[in-house]
């Protein structure tokens, strides 16, 4: 993975930030259909930012409907919606 810097003291909020990193690296497919992405926590301590931000982060996918939860097990890819 390479190293990247979350700017807190520019014009995009933080948890934007770290959507835009998840979402890059969902379409990359460092996370593909079906796998967990790492927890709040983990992302937390990743980025040096609080958990809430992570969190926050991680609900702007499941709102894009790239993510979905999974009780007691985390986030997960959300498999492409087929053709038909």
């Amino acid at each position: 993975m390479v190293a990247v810097t979350i700017d807190p003291e520019g014009p995009v909020p933080v948890y934007r930030q770290i959507a835009a990193l998840l979402r890059d690296a969902i379409r990359r497919g460092d996370y593909p259909p079906g796998r967990a992405i790492p927890s709040a926590k983990r992302l937390a301590q990743q980025y040096d930012v609080a958990e809430v931000t992570a969190r926050k982060a991680v609900l702007a996918l499941v709102d894009e409907g790239l993510l979905e939860g999974v009780t007691g097990r985390g986030m997960f890819v959300k498999q492409p919606q087929g053709d038909g």
